[in-house]
C-alpha cells in the first residue's frame, strides 16, 4: 500500500505511464479508488521494477506442498497466481468468503476486490453478512494491532492470554480488562504459543524462527532465546514432563528442555514439509504432528508409530480427547475429522467450513468441539449428533485461534482482525436449543401455547 508521500513523489512516473495504456483503460486507475467495476488491464505492473518485481508489501516464498505463494502482507492474504493486473489472485473456491468476490491486483500494485453480486469494487476484503439475530460477543477485546495467532486460558483465573505478530504477549480478563503490561522482545511477530501445565511459564515462537520462555506472573523472559528452527508454526507442552515440543516451517519437530533450553534430542525429520500442528497425549506417552499428507502418531522416544491419513489436503489443527482414545483434525480441505487414535479409523466428518480450519478446541464435558476457520467464523459441533449447533459466530476477517475457558463458560477466539472475540457458551447452545424446539412445534401451533 503506497502512502501519499510516496503516490506524491511518484505521481509524475505513474501518468506517464498510465498515458501509454490502451483506450480500455483510459479510466486510469488510481490509489485513491480502486479500478471500476468490469475494467480489464494489460498485464504490466506500472509499480516499480514492473512485472520483475513484486508490488509493493508482497512477498514470495514456498507453499506447505513446495508450490510457489505470493503474499499481499498488507491484507495477510496469499495466492498461488503471481500478482499482475488481470490476473485472478483467488485461487479456489470460498477462498473470499463471499461468493461471487473476486481478489485482483490494479496496474498500481494495491489488492482490490470485485463483487458480482453488486457490481461494485473495494479495498476492503468481502465479509459475509451476519444473519438477523445472530449471537453477538458478550465482550470484544481491543489492544492489539496486527494479528493474534495464538490464545490461551489460563485454569486458575480462567484468564486470556493472546500472542501477537506486533510482537507483544498480553494477559486479559473475561471482561477485556487488561492484566499488567504487555511484554515485548525483539523477535519479530509472536506466531505460535504454549503454557506450562503448572501455569507458571509460556513459550512462544517468533518470526525470527526462535522460541522464548517467559515467567507468567512476571511478564519477563528467563534465559537466552533458543535457537534452532527456520520458522516456529507450533508448540505444545508436554502434560507430565519437562518437555516441549515444536514444529517447524522447515519440516522438522524438535524437543526441548525448558529448564536449559537445549534440544533433548536430535529434530526429527517429518514428510510434512511445514509443521503445522504438534500435541501431546494427555497422558504424554505419545504426540501427534500434523502437515501435508497425514497426521503422524510418534512415540515419546520420537519414532514414528503410525500415519494417519484421510484428509484431502494440509492437516493444519489438532486436538486429543481427555482419554487419549480419540484424535480430532482440522484441514486445509475446510473439515473436521474425528479418529480412533489406537488404529487411525476414520470416524467423522465434520462439513460446513468454507475454507481452512485453523483451529480446534473441546468443552470440558467433551460434548462439543469449536472450530476456528479462515471463513472468518466459530463454529460449535454436537458431538452426539455431529451436527453444528448454531449459526457461525463470525469475525470481521479471518479467525486463527480459539480457546475453551476451562470451567466451560465461555470461547474466545481471534485473527486477522486484531481483535479478541468472548463467546458466552451457554448462550449459544441456549439459541441453539430454542431454535429446535420451535422447529419441532412450528407444524403444530397448538404445541406452542402448552409449552409457552
Amino acid at each position: 500500500m503506497l502512502n501519499e508521500e510516496a503516490e506524491s513523489s511518484t505521481s509524475t512516473r505513474r501518468d506517464e505511464a498510465l498515458s501509454h495504456l490502451p483506450t480500455r483503460v483510459a479510466h486510469r486507475t488510481s490509489e485513491k479508488n480502486p479500478p471500476p467495476y468490469g475494467a480489464q488491464h494489460r498485464q504490466e505492473a506500472l509499480w516499480e521494477g514492473g512485472n520483475e518485481a513484486l508490488p509493493p508489501r508482497w512477498q514470495q516464498f514456498e507453499g506447505s506442498d513446495g508450490s510457489t505463494r505470493y503474499q499481499d502482507d498488507t491484507l495477510v492474504l496469499e495466492s498461488s497466481n503471481r500478482p499482475l493486473p488481470g490476473v485472478r489472485l483467488d485461487y479456489f473456491p470460498g477462498h473470499l468468503v463471499v461468493p461471487g468476490c473476486e481478489w485482483h491486483i490494479s496496474p498500481l500494485g494495491r489488492s482490490y476486490f470485485v463483487n458480482n453480486n453488486t457490481r461494485t469494487t473495494s479495498w476492503k476484503k468481502p465479509k459475509p453478512e451476519r444473519a438477523a439475530g445472530s449471537l453477538t460477543p458478550e465482550c470484544i477485546i481491543e489492544g492489539h494491532t496486527e494479528c493474534i495467532w495464538s490464545l490461551a486460558c489460563l485454569k486458575a483465573s480462567c484468564n486470556v492470554i493472546s500472542a501477537s505478530h506486533d510482537g507483544s504477549i498480553r494477559q486479559w480478563k473475561r471482561d477485556g480488562e487488561p492484566v499488567g503490561k504487555p511484554w515485548y522482545d525483539d523477535g519479530g511477530g509472536m506466531c505460535t504459543m504454549a503454557v506450562s501445565p503448572d501455569e507458571a511459564m509460556v513459550v512462544c515462537g517468533s518470526t525470527d524462527g526462535r522460541l522464548r520462555l517467559w515467567n507468567i506472573k512476571e511478564g519477563s523472559m528467563i534465559g537466552e532465546p533458543w535457537e534452532g528452527h527456520d520458522g516456529v508454526r507450533c508448540l505444545d507442552w508436554s502434560p507430565n514432563a519437562p518437555e516441549i515440543a515444536s514444529g517447524s516451517e522447515d519440516g522438522t519437530i524438535r524437543r526441548w528442555n525448558p529448564d536449559t533450553g537445549r534440544q533433548i534430542a536430535p529434530p526429527i525429520k517429518t514428510s510434512h514439509i511445514w509443521v503445522y500442528a504438534v500435541k501431546y497425549s494427555p497422558q504424554g506417552d505419545k504426540f501427534i504432528s500434523g502437515g501435508r499428507g497425514a497426521i503422524c502418531v510418534w512415540s515419546r522416544d520420537g519414532k514414528l508409530l503410525k500415519e494417519i491419513k484421510g484428509h484431502d489436503d494440509v492437516v493444519t489443527s489438532l486436538c486429543w480427547s481427555k482419554d487419549g482414545v480419540y484424535i480430532f483434525s482440522g484441514s486445509l480441505d475446510s473439515t473436521i475429522r474425528k479418529w480412533r487414535a489406537i488404529d487411525g479409523k476414520e470416524l467423522v466428518v465434520l462439513r460446513g467450513h468454507t475454507n481452512t480450519v485453523t483451529s480446534l478446541c473441546l468443552t470440558p464435558n467433551e460434548r462439543y468441539i469449536v472450530s476456528a476457520s479462515r471463513d472468518y467464523s466459530v463454529r460449535i459441533w454436537d458431538l452426539k449428533t455431529n451436527q453444528a449447533v448454531v449459526d457461525p459466530l463470525f469475525h470481521d476477517d479471518e479467525v486463527q485461534t480459539v480457546v475453551m475457558s476451562p470451567d466451560g463458560t465461555f470461547i474466545a477466539s481471534a485473527g486477522l482482525d486484531t481483535k479478541i472475540y468472548v463467546w458466552n457458551l451457554e448462550a449459544a447452545l441456549k439459541r441453539h436449543q430454542v431454535g429446535v424446539i420451535c422447529a419441532l412445534v412450528l407444524p403444530y401451533p397448538f404445541l406452542m401455547v402448552l409449552i409457552v
